[in-house]
């Protein structure tokens, strides 16, 4: 006998998926075998599209693509070779369980909320802590990167800057085809502040010295920090030093896989964090939040994003059925933070009031929108931040990808198109 979550599209429970027909968010939670809040969650992830129903309360779904959800879950579940085979990749860097996830064991939130983000880095790599560590940049890399971030177009976005940085920084290491673990540590202690110091300044007066999030800080914003402030930053960016296999992170896996050298490996991260389903979720989540602080309401800014049958972006994450355990933790220090109390007070009325019609949790997009906009930093902060902290964990996931069989990520394809033999082409 079938369980639940294991009926087929088709199945005489819902009827085929035939094309046009609706579901309802209760027929589509027990197709996929969910709760309804996880089927909004798919929505804010881009997984699945809804649309308002005009003649009801709820939103109704595709039965088409719900059914192509359901089957990509069931082969994902299954391990079906027809996926790729292996599609569970074996780990000891990031858990993720219960709504709290964990460093190697640790809890992750009480890492960062102790250690810097250089230490936090550290333990990812390695195991051991460094306290007082801090990565330094070589002159050379440096230069390399500035010169290339210089010839690019004024228009260029922030992981366009370090995508590039990366490259130059990879050309000036003649030793970057060692993948030694010593090596790949050397190259990963100066590789992320290379990354930062090549990234124009805000503040003329920046040092290149000392905690990254010091120097971060002066590529972010013109306003001068004090510790609660610098505290915030450095604790985000511990906060996003890796979570588990996400999209960018199977692109650094892959690529170290085939055995390019680290600075390829995190191009890779940073090619694929550039879509708009991974990293631009946080730029979104800004500007939604200024647009509240405008309106001087949020009603009439969720009404907007509804009527265009756009997800609110900040809300709901697809590993966490509660609070995204990031965003807490960011939200917590952000309260002592008196110039960070109208976006704050903004973000928590986004919640509430989506919560009567879509039933998601802040995650850390929005946790990262309320800490840019609070300080005078661009939409694309975030960004930048996620990217300079996640190169920590792409870093960490591709030493562990070094010590597995060199191209063991390679699937073969489920061919669909016509059946040969085909006439040639005239």
């Amino acid at each position: 006998m079938k369980e639940q979550g294991d009926r087929e599209p088709g199945d005489a429970t819902h009827g085929p998926a035939r094309a046009g027909r609706r579901l309802t968010t209760r027929e589509t939670a027990e197709l996929l075998g969910v709760k309804p809040e996880t089927v909004y969650a798919y929505v804010s992830r881009g997984q699945l599209s809804s649309r308002r129903d005009p003649g009801g309360r709820g939103s109704t779904f595709d039965a088409e693509e719900v059914a192509a959800l359901a089957g990509r879950n069931r082969r994902e579940s299954s391990g079906s070779p027809a996926t790729g085979g292996e599609l569970s990749i074996r780990t000891r860097l990031t858990l993720i369980e219960r709504d709290r996830y964990y460093f190697r064991g640790v809890d992750a939130t009480e890492l960062a909320a102790r250690h810097s983000y250089e230490e936090v880095a550290e333990w990812l790599w390695t195991g051991e802590l460094r306290p007082g560590v801090t990565f330094t940049a070589p002159k050379a890399s440096v230069t390399a990167a500035r010169r290339a971030i210089d010839s690019l177009p004024e228009h260029s976005g922030p992981v366009d800057r370090l995508r590039v940085a990366a490259i130059a920084a990879a050309a000036a290491d003649p030793l970057r085809f060692d993948l030694s673990e010593a090596a790949v540590l050397g190259t990963a202690r100066t590789l992320i502040p290379t990354l930062v110091a090549a990234l124009p300044p805000v503040i003329r007066s920046h040092r290149d010295s000392g905690p990254l999030a010091d120097r971060l800080w002066a590529r972010l914003s013109g306003r001068t920090p004090d510790e609660a402030s610098l505290r915030v930053l450095d604790t985000a960016l511990a906060l996003l030093a890796d979570h588990d296999l996400a999209a960018s992170t199977l692109a650094v896996r892959v690529a170290a896989s085939a055995r390019a050298h680290a600075y390829a490996a995190v191009s890779a991260g940073l090619g694929a964090l550039e879509g708009p389903l991974h990293g631009a979720a946080s730029p979104l989540a800004h500007r939604l939040l200024l647009d509240v602080l405008d309106h001087g309401s949020v009603a009439p800014v969720i009404a907007d994003e509804l009527r265009v049958g756009r997800s609110i972006p900040g809300l709901g994450h697809r590993l966490y059925t509660g609070e995204d355990p990031r965003a807490r933790a960011l939200f917590a220090l952000l309260e002592d933070i008196p110039e960070a109390a109208p976006a704050l007070a903004a973000a928590r009325d986004l919640v509430a009031t989506s919560a009567r019609h879509t039933p998601l949790h802040a995650n850390i997009d929005l946790a990262l929108a309320v800490l840019t906009v609070s300080f005078g930093m661009p939409a694309t902060a975030g960004e930048t931040v996620f990217a300079v902290a996640r190169t920590a964990g792409w870093i960490a996931h591709t030493l562990e990808e070094y010590g597995e069989r060199p191209l063991r990520m390679r699937p073969s394809g489920q061919y669909v198109g016509a059946r040969p033999p085909q006439p040639l082409p005239q």
